[in-house]
């Protein structure tokens, strides 16, 4: 933890200093090159680019339920800060506590959730928050705070969730909702059945090159989609620790893909191929099922036809390489790796750009960090009306797709979505339908499949 304390003034000054238009980055020698109107060009839009991305990030939108008993936090005065409480003190939490510092209409009023009240108490006096405890009950409980961050460890997550909600506080869940697909169903529900937003952390949506590729699908603009490629890779690998006990690389790592996959095409998948091999990090080789592969490859199968194919690896040794492309029956669209800046070099060893691409999540995701808070928050501002853009069912698919991948890899054959969640793929309305026609589904194939597992436990 105090390790993560130092770290963070590390995490802080890259994003501090990506606001102000310098890096210290890349590793060339001519490093330190103005970055702000790539900045300004990304953050100048996203407000409003949010608002889209929160229309169209899902192809569900569950309705609120009526009646249910919840905090009442829409703002008549729009200079009122919603009051937040952050639980987790590690790297992801630390990115959201600099996230929402930068929203005017959120203020962090408590923070917490730690081994060590030193590590929690060095946060707070960092970051000028009032209210710390290394009880994150305690957070989540104080007066001041309205919405809950739930930025914790994975197995914590549900436990949390619950007491929000029957709190009547309103949610922004990091993924998974839950490590298990059982539970991640019953806490998703359970917000639901007491009114309260809960929002699941799937920041690429809000990634502006990934938007722009769903504007043209959305848009007509490539025709129908026929294939999406996408590529994920980390420019080292995590420790063993870290992976031991997470489910493996299609539940820490391919999620985002997957999900990406299914927000891009607009519909719900059918059936998933995958494979997996240790190439990279031979100490994992040794942990059961997916959990001992650093590298993947899947195969999303949609309607009529249309194909999502995924590589991701855990070490790519010149950055984060982050891509996706979008074949249609008129045209393709695709983005690049994002750089610190545009300088290219010219030796007479070399041509080609300065510097290599962003390092990691925390300096390549910032624009989508700030828009999908901006998104929720101004959910919350909405009052009942408005649900999250990206809802705990939108989780609850993203990690059925990551179970369905693993099952395949170890099976070696394609897994139907409906082995996972009965009903969601093979019986859904199709993608033109009403989205009540297609909600209505969807939420009788969670119950559905609610009943189905616990009677599967019982027997």
């Amino acid at each position: 933890d105090l390790w993560l304390i130092s770290m963070s003034g590390v995490f802080g000054s890259l994003l501090i200093a990506a606001a102000f238009g310098w890096t210290t980055l890349a590793p060339s020698p001519h490093a330190r090159q103005p970055v702000a109107a790539a900045v300004s060009a990304l953050a100048v839009p996203l407000t409003a680019d949010a608002r889209v991305a929160a229309r169209v990030a899902a192809p569900l939108r569950p309705a609120r339920v009526a009646g249910a008993a919840r905090m009442d936090l829409h703002l008549d005065d729009a200079k009122q800060p919603i009051g937040v409480g952050i639980v987790g003190c590690g790297r992801i939490g630390i990115v959201h506590l600099d996230t929402l510092r930068k929203c005017p209409k959120a203020k962090v009023t408590s923070i917490g959730g730690s081994s060590s009240e030193e590590t929690v108490r060095a946060l707070a006096q960092k970051y000028n928050v009032a209210h710390y405890s290394k009880d994150a009950d305690e957070v989540i409980r104080h007066p001041s705070v309205q919405a809950v961050w739930i930025c914790s460890p994975s197995q914590y997550h549900a436990q949390q969730i619950r007491l929000a909600a029957e709190l009547g506080k309103d949610i922004f869940c990091e993924k998974p909702v839950a490590t298990e697909l059982d539970e991640t169903i019953e806490a998703v529900r359970f917000a639901r059945s007491k009114g309260v937003k809960l929002m699941v952390a799937l920041q690429r949506r809000y990634d502006p090159n990934f938007m722009r590729v769903k504007l043209a699908i959305q848009s007509g603009e490539i025709g129908s989609p026929v294939q999406i490629k996408l590529t994920s890779r980390d420019p080292s690998p995590p420790p063993k620790k870290y992976v031991e006990g997470g489910g493996g690389i299609f539940k820490d790592m391919a999620i985002h893909d997957l999900d990406m996959s299914r927000f891009l095409m607009g519909e719900e998948p059918i059936e998933i191929f995958a494979t997996g091999s240790c190439m990279i990090d031979q100490s994992i080789s040794d942990l059961p099922g997916p959990e001992a592969f650093d590298t993947a490859a899947i195969i999303v199968k949609y309607s009529e036809g249309r194909t999502a194919i995924i590589d991701v690896c855990r070490q790519a040794t010149y950055g984060y390489d982050q891509r996706a492309e979008a074949l249609g029956t008129k045209a393709m669209v695709m983005t690049d790796n994002m750089y610190p800046n545009t300088a290219r070099a010219f030796t007479k060893d070399f041509v080609g750009m300065a510097d290599l691409p962003y390092d990691f999540f925390m300096s390549r995701y910032i624009a989508a960090y700030e828009a999908e808070t901006i998104a929720f928050i101004e959910s919350i501002e909405q009052g009942p009306s408005a649900d999250a853009p990206v809802t705990g069912e939108d989780g609850v698919v993203a990690l059925a797709m990551a179970i369905a991948a693993g099952k395949s890899a170890e099976e070696q054959r394609w897994v139907k979505i409906s082995e996972i969640l009965p009903t969601i793929a093979e019986k859904a309305p199709p993608r033109e339908a009403p989205p009540r026609e297609r909600l209505g589904a969807f939420m009788r194939s969670i119950a559905a499949f609610g009943r189905d597992y616990a009677g599967s436990k019982a027997a």
